[in-house]
């Protein structure tokens, strides 16, 4: 919050440091020890027990509560979940039992919002259950084409976030935080590759080619913002 913004960058693997550029790094709960060892700035463990959608079985529900408490044990400085009901809506039922579990540390909704009934009802749902922030891109493929929505309730704007739209869409809403992956793919140092294998992955994602952050990218949209904000 030094420059009057905040942005936060996704990070799912120990690489060069994002603060290199800037930005608070948000990791996996597996990164954790380590994310904290290199970084200095605050960070928020995602909460996800698998892909796909937001309705979690009872299982799925104590694997999370488990997480949870590790990534405070381990020194998360904040955590991120979503939940949502069959029906598109935020489960009060369950986020008020996970943000019990959380508390005392700020907890964000995540993208999970994007998927939801009725986008203006869910932030007000939000907002007495007691989360500190959302993550949206405006219920849209990426938060420039959602920006008209994220005028109305946007306090944190995520979704296809880059150094060539992010000055348009900071200036088309009111938004003061922002989040983006600010990627780049670095090859794999591997010399013999099995052609014929895609290990966890499907084939249509490159096995040997590896997403990091990119310290050049953070330090270009964190100069853009301190341009604007």
């Amino acid at each position: 919050w030094d420059d009057g913004f905040l942005m936060e960058v996704c990070v799912d693997s120990v690489g060069p440091p994002s603060r290199g550029g800037g930005a608070a790094p948000v990791p996996s709960a597996g990164l954790l020890q380590v994310v904290k060892q290199c970084v200095r700035v605050p960070v928020f463990v995602m909460i996800r027990p698998r892909g796909g959608d937001f309705l979690y079985s009872d299982r799925e529900v104590e694997v999370m509560k488990a997480d949870i408490r590790l990534a405070k044990l381990h020194g998360a400085d904040g955590l991120v979940f979503g939940a949502l009901t069959e029906d598109g809506r935020i489960d009060t039922e369950l986020c008020t039992a996970l943000l019990a579990v959380c508390r005392p540390l700020p907890v964000t909704f995540h993208r999970a919002f994007d998927m939801v009934h009725d986008p203006l009802v869910a932030l007000e749902t939000l907002i007495s259950l007691g989360f500190e922030r959302v993550l949206t891109s405006g219920c849209d493929s990426s938060a420039l084409e959602g920006l008209s929505l994220i005028k109305r309730l946007a306090e944190q704007v995520r979704g296809g976030i880059t150094e060539r739209n992010l000055q348009r869409i900071l200036e088309g809403s009111t938004a003061s935080e922002f989040h983006c992956s600010a990627r780049s793919a670095r090859d794999s140092g591997m010399k013999f590759r099995n052609p014929n294998v895609a290990m966890g992955a499907s084939f249509s994602a490159p096995e040997y080619s590896i997403k990091v952050a990119d310290v050049a990218k953070v330090r270009t949209l964190n100069a853009i913002a301190k341009n604007i904000l």
